[in-house]
């Protein structure tokens, strides 16, 4: 009677794939929502120790939100630097937000109502999660819950350390500053998956830390981030000097991503 009891009662469907896949979505965000959103403590401790009051440091995270620049400025502040020329240096820094807008707009494809709100979030971290979706269903949920969860924790954690600035003393002693940037190279470098990514991403690191100690903060990004259009005008070059070499049109390298091709037979080469 047991068994036929246990029998006669209905089971649970399984979960579908395109629940698991939400289900992950929404724990690689939070993942990366709370690791860096947590380091909104240290950006509240650095902006107050560099002479910022209180209520203009919660707004600088409330209405910049792009942590990159606010330390920029901050930094730019505490070594002496004028407020026009911190500003001005946080705002090119901040520029590169405009080209992941680009991107993130056509790939994410959100009703006109929502776009100035999802602009506010476009940051690093948010365009890093959207970009390595597969689907636009998966993207638009881990933009959505990567940056609400930064935006909620930066401006809380911002005020926390705004707050505790007098007592915790030197952020460099904890490394609170380090947080950031760590999770978005952890992001990152999945995504150098060809010689040509490492390539750019390797030159982006000589020009940056290379010219760190010569050049006001904020401007060794900027200049790091020609190492893609020269990265790629040297692969073009080489294109063209093979293509001369050999007689004929330039043929692009698909054995890097396994994908057969056909000769005039329409036989498979590798």
């Amino acid at each position: 009677m047991l068994e036929q009891k246990d029998a006669s009662q209905p089971q649970a469907d399984p979960p579908s794939a395109t629940s698991l896949q939400d289900r992950a979505v929404i724990r690689d965000a939070l993942g990366v929502g709370v690791a860096v959103g947590l380091s909104g403590f240290a950006f509240g401790v650095t902006a107050v120790g560099a002479g910022l009051s209180l209520p203009q440091t919660c707004a600088l995270s409330l209405f910049v939100f792009t942590g990159a620049s606010q330390f920029a400025l901050v930094g730019a502040l505490a070594a002496g630097g004028s407020p026009l020329t911190a500003a001005a240096g946080a705002f090119f820094l901040g520029v590169r937000n405009t080209f992941y807008g680009l991107r993130l707009a056509t790939l994410l494809r959100l009703p006109r109502l929502v776009r100035p709100l999802a602009a506010h979030m476009v940051i690093d971290e948010t365009a890093a999660v959207t970009l390595a979706q597969e689907s636009r269903r998966s993207a638009r949920l881990g933009f959505t819950v990567t940056g609400v969860t930064i935006f909620t924790l930066w401006n809380l954690t911002t005020l926390l350390g705004a707050m505790g600035a007098d007592a915790l003393g030197d952020t460099e002693r904890w490394g609170l500053d380090a947080a950031g940037p760590a999770v978005f190279l952890a992001l990152l470098a999945p995504m150098l998956r060809t010689a040509v990514a490492r390539a750019t991403a390797a030159l982006a690191v000589v020009v940056g830390l290379g010219l760190l100690p010569v050049l006001p903060g904020g401007v060794p990004v900027l200049l790091a981030a020609l190492a893609a259009p020269v990265v790629l005008t040297v692969q073009g070059l080489a294109f063209a000097r093979r293509s001369r070499k050999g007689g004929g049109e330039p043929v692009q390298e698909q054995a890097a991503e396994g994908t057969p091709r056909k000769g005039p037979e329409g036989e498979e080469h590798r």
